[in-house]
């Protein structure tokens, strides 16, 4: 297998270059990120450059997390805002050459949030398309976000459904899905044709991928059949240095692009 490293979590303490360089020098193949907003575009494009590695994904902004939002698209009367949201994650995308972005939903249920999500994908892939970029939303489990607006795959399959639009996928975070639904390995074979991003981590302490109820070497060998030739996320909490953590990349097999 092949892997992504998350820097939303990994190499946290390093600016978001510094963290591009760490990953490239520990063996991974690729790069994603949360918000990478707050740096200069050109110095990460040089660390880009510079370590030979693509940058996978990159999140629309969250809103006000210290009003505790995470997400704008699914938000009544924040339309606008959303809009502003997905014009800037493109931007960013298509300078970094980054192929997905996960438009973040946010904490809002019901059938006017839906009719917003949706409002917003839509609008979204319509932006994209013309940069080859696709769009991701991610099912998040009620335990970490209650109130999410997307807590399942069948969610996220139903708002991909109505939206239909070529470029909207379903990023399938294994620990979200077991921790909400379990039965992983079934859900990955019958979700595939609709995915376009997987990640990893423990469950339940989200830590690295070498504990707890999933067996990896499993799902690993499951994507590997079912032809997920493209890295995989690992998007865990290290639990201290990323460095100490990342044992599970020689168990696995990683190897560089």
């Amino acid at each position: 297998m092949r892997f992504s490293a998350n820097l939303g979590f990994l190499w946290r303490e390093l600016a978001l270059p510094d963290a591009i360089r760490a990953a490239a020098a520990a063996g991974f193949s690729a790069v994603e990120c949360h918000w990478p907003y707050d740096t200069p575009r050109a110095a990460i494009r040089a660390a880009l450059d510079e370590t030979g590695l693509p940058m996978l994904c990159l999140n629309t902004r969250p809103g006000d997390p210290a009003a505790g939002e995470f997400g704008l698209c699914a938000l009544p009367g924040r339309e606008l805002e959303a809009r502003a949201a997905i014009d800037q994650s493109i931007a960013w995308a298509a300078a970094l050459e980054v192929p997905q972005i996960h438009a973040m939903a946010g904490c809002a249920r019901g059938p006017e949030a839906e009719a917003a999500l949706a409002a917003a994908l839509a609008y979204a892939c319509l932006e994209a398309a013309p940069y080859g970029i696709g769009i991701l939303i991610e099912p998040i489990n009620p335990h970490d976000v209650p109130g999410y607006a997307l807590a399942s795959t069948a969610e996220a399959v139903a708002m991909i459904d109505r939206v239909a639009a070529p470029n909207l996928k379903l990023m399938f975070d294994c620990y979200h899905v077991q921790r909400a639904e379990g039965d992983v390995s079934a859900r990955l074979q019958a979700l595939m044709p609709l995915i376009g991003h997987v990640q990893v981590a423990s469950v339940p302490d989200r830590g690295p991928p070498d504990h707890g109820e999933l067996d990896y070497g499993h799902v690993f060998g499951l994507l590997d059949r079912l032809g997920h030739a493209r890295p995989v996320g690992a998007e865990y909490r290290p639990g201290g240095p990323t460095g100490d953590s990342l044992g599970w990349m020689a168990t696995f097999g990683a190897k560089g692009a």
